[in-house]
């Protein structure tokens, strides 16, 4: 099968779906590669390198789609690609089915085959392709070193002629993938860790990372069966709000990772929370883009709260990493076209979890029950 790697259109996307090491050991195995022209220069991999890697160099975007039996993508699709998709074509990426449901609802109305990499299940068969979780571990990573090049304090623990230098206090918040990154890199600098999370089975995790989980009892079911954290009732969030203040006056950094698929972010640290810390203090809150964790978290700008509180809200932090956050999703994508492509045919099983779960649109039809509920209650709000 023909496979197309794009150049991601979106603002500040610097990595590309395959890399010239990975397209190298497709093109090895029997796989036609097509690159377009640029695809993967943002993330330091140049058009030579893909061409000695064995892949065909396309200059113009609609001859590639249209040449290709799939698309791969980071990012998710603009309303002007979608021309470019025709019927039978199929498109692997992060394509955002809850944040933006009506595109998806097109793509099955044009006829286009669509897996979306968000939905892949928790699941260690599915350990190899999930996107969400390669690229969190980069978040988790970088959220911390944005935590601490605003600290005005070191990280570790320092004994000098000057006296001793107290570790830093870092709380994280939300014990996720990104999160236990976090805590390993914090506590790889010196740090002190404390870490909450709702769910209570994370807590063996936190300790084996030199972490203190902060535990709360939780009288209801915390996780799907997809394994990602559940919403919870407002008495759990009233309740973890209580606990989550105490910790946060006495940190000096606070990274916020409280996420819940294809809904607001759930707020856990108020403005009158962040007023008690200390002067100096920072919070990187991950979940900026889904509304923020934090009550004047704003997406993509750094805002200084009183007493002279920096709460950082980073967009796209993968793409800031962009040679390895490439290497990891890239390494995601061949292994899921290895999955669903055999003896040099797409063969759909949907009574596979994988394949089921991650496919949108098949045939024509919108597929996801999730995507198709969405649609309905907007079209409801509208009459």
């Amino acid at each position: 099968m023909k496979i197309a790697v794009t150049k991601e259109i979106e603002v500040g996307e610097r990595r590309v779906a395959l890399i010239p090491d990975v397209v190298s050991r497709l093109v090895k195995q029997g796989w036609e590669i097509e690159v377009e022209a640029g695809a993967g220069e943002a993330g330091f991999f140049s058009d030579r390198a893909y061409e000695e890697a064995g892949a065909t160099i396309i200059a113009d975007k609609a001859t590639l789609w249209q040449n290709a039996d799939i698309i791969t993508k980071v990012a998710a699709l603009k309303e002007e690609e979608l021309p470019l998709l025709q019927k039978g074509k199929s498109i692997i990426g992060l394509l955002n089915p809850f944040g933006n449901p009506e595109l998806i609802q097109t793509l099955g109305e044009q006829g286009v085959n669509a897996f979306s990499l968000e939905l892949m299940p928790r699941t260690s068969r599915a350990q190899s392709m999930d996107a969400l979780s390669s690229q969190a571990n980069i978040a988790g990573y970088k959220a911390v070193l944005l935590g601490a090049t605003a600290l005005p304090k070191f990280f570790p623990m320092l004994t000098t002629a000057a006296g001793t230098i107290r570790p830093a206090t870092v709380f994280v918040i939300g014990v996720g993938v990104a999160g236990l990154q976090a805590i390993a890199t914090a506590r790889r600098l010196g740090a002190l860790v404390e870490a909450f999370d709702i769910r209570p089975e994370v807590k063996e995790q936190v300790e084996s990372l030199g972490g203190k989980f902060v535990e709360m009892t939780v009288e209801e079911e915390t996780t799907t069966k997809d394994g990602y954290a559940k919403e919870v009732s407002k008495d759990a969030k009233q309740k973890s709000q209580e606990l989550i203040a105490k910790h946060v006056a006495t940190a000096d950094v606070v990274i916020t990772t409280a996420q819940v698929q294809g809904k607001r972010a759930p707020q856990l640290v108020t403005t009158e929370m962040i007023k008690e810390m200390k002067s100096g203090s920072v919070i990187v809150d991950l979940a900026g883009e889904q509304g923020g964790n934090c009550e004047p978290t704003e997406a993509g700008k750094d805002i200084q709260v009183e007493p002279g509180i920096t709460v950082i809200g980073p967009i796209n932090l993968p793409s800031s990493l962009p040679v390895h956050s490439s290497q990891m999703y890239s390494k995601n994508i061949s292994t899921l076209l290895q999955y669903l492509v055999k003896e040099e045919q797409m063969q759909l099983n949907f009574e596979d979890d994988i394949i089921n779960s991650i496919c949108l649109t098949h045939d024509g039809e919108l597929r996801n029950q999730r995507v198709k509920d969405i649609l309905a209650t907007k079209t409801e709000s509208k009459v």
